[in-house]
């Protein structure tokens, strides 16, 4: 958190639309390390390691593109350079795109040795593990919506009506995608075990694949139905 609030200072001074997806991880952090307080995981020691190694692909991408564009790869490249114009939520859907798709898979490979795949009891530990953070984020829908207001966000009166069908689509996007990223963690893992350069072509894979949902996001039209028509998450072949 110490980090995110370093790096947030200097976008917040610049007017940076990368503020707005920072702002909100940082507010969904915090609630995560109340979460952890209040017991709410079977294993919160690994939940700790996990969120902070979580968090080190997103920042470590935010810290190169803002001094080597090119640098990163093209899930973050899109959703960092999309038009600054865009409202603030459409940047904070774009961010949470890019993480989630591409990031975390890799995090969770990081954070799962291969021997733990071979404990269907101890990875099932890990698979509620990773779906409780769902209940964190969606807990979260209501105050990010009035805290995106404040910086900009814009609400028509139909919005403000179907704020409660918003909230639902939200879980329903973020139930879909971690189940995806579940699988994408599979994938991975298999490639792990046939080696660094196995890996290195399902990676790249991964990246296609979540470039290409980034890049469904920022075309004209509405988002919702782009995301009900295909989904939040990716699928590896």
């Amino acid at each position: 958190m110490a980090r995110m609030e370093a790096l947030l200072a200097p976008l917040e001074a610049d007017r940076d639309p990368a503020r707005f997806f920072l702002g909100t991880y940082l507010r969904t952090t915090r609630a995560v390390g109340v979460a952890l307080a209040r017991g709410r995981f079977e294993d919160p020691a690994w939940v700790t390691a996990w969120d902070v190694d979580f968090a080190r692909f997103y920042l470590d991408a935010l810290e190169a593109y803002r001094t080597s564009p090119d640098a990163v790869a093209d899930p973050w490249r899109l959703a960092f350079g999309a038009r600054p114009g865009l409202p603030p939520e459409a940047h904070v859907l774009l961010g949470m795109n890019a993480h989630i798709n591409y990031d975390l898979p890799q995090s969770l490979i990081a954070v799962i040795p291969a021997e733990h795949f071979g404990s269907p009891s101890l990875l099932d530990r890990r698979r509620r593990d990773h779906e409780r953070i769902d209940d964190v984020l969606a807990a979260r829908v209501g105050e990010e919506d009035v805290a995106l207001q404040r910086v900009g966000g814009r609400r028509t009166p139909l919005d403000r009506l179907l704020a409660p069908v918003n909230r639902g689509a939200s879980r329903v996007f973020l139930r879909e995608s971690r189940r995806k990223v579940w699988a994408s963690t599979h994938a991975l893992h298999a490639a792990r075990t046939e080696g660094a350069a196995a890996y290195a072509v399902r990676l790249a894979d991964l990246e296609a694949v979540s470039a290409e949902r980034v890049a469904d996001l920022l075309r004209p039209g509405p988002v919702l139905v782009r995301l009900a028509l295909h989904g939040f998450g990716v699928t590896l072949d």
